[in-house]
């Protein structure tokens, strides 16, 4: 049974057991661009895509936490990396499918961090942070992007986040958004 999936740039990343030698930004970003958040169920012309999300909770991240340095900022913007293999599933999709799902996934952004020298696992309190400015992230397209009122994003994300909401909202088509997401990744990497 194969269990690789080969990428443009001609990698073929080994889904069992992936190497950060395998992984290149170029394929995340190209991924990334063209999955789409909320299952496409959002506002606009495009859907919204994981790689616009990524570069939405890496702002976020930054807004709740001046101090940031460039490589935690970067972690920020790859908190959602591995879906330009699996996917963006729904947090309830997610719950439903177990640890397995979960297992691969870390495995997954484990090497992703290898390949761009980041720590395979990042502290506990980074990941907080990280994981607040996602939940404010989905707050906010929630109810911008994807018809949630904000009674309902109240119940499902908590409190409206008291951030300054991006101007930048609108979904883009792919190739715009994964220039975006290039662009920021060199700026964060140094490349």
């Amino acid at each position: 049974m194969r269990a690789w999936q080969r990428m443009l740039s001609g990698r073929r990343l080994d889904l069992i057991d992936p190497a950060a030698v395998d992984i290149e930004i170029e394929d995340i970003a190209h991924g990334l661009s063209r999955v789409a958040r909320w299952n496409g169920q959002t506002t606009g012309a495009y859907p919204f895509s994981v790689a616009q999300h990524s570069l939405l909770v890496e702002e976020l991240t930054v807004q709740m936490n001046r101090e940031m340095s460039p490589a935690w900022r970067l972690a920020a913007l790859l908190h959602d990396a591995p879906e330009y293999v699996i996917g963006d599933m729904i947090s309830p999709f997610k719950a439903a499918l177990g640890m397995d799902y979960r297992a691969f996934e870390e495995r997954l952004q484990r090497a992703i961090h290898i390949r761009f020298g980041l720590p395979p696992d990042i502290p506990p309190a980074l990941k907080k942070r990280i994981k607040d400015a996602d939940r404010a992230a989905a707050w906010l397209e929630a109810t911008t992007l994807a018809g949630f009122t904000q009674e309902e994003a109240l119940k499902i994300f908590g409190t409206k986040p008291a951030l300054r909401t991006p101007n930048d909202l609108a979904p883009l088509p792919p190739e715009a958004g994964k220039d975006k997401f290039l662009h920021r990744f060199r700026q964060l990497s140094g490349a």
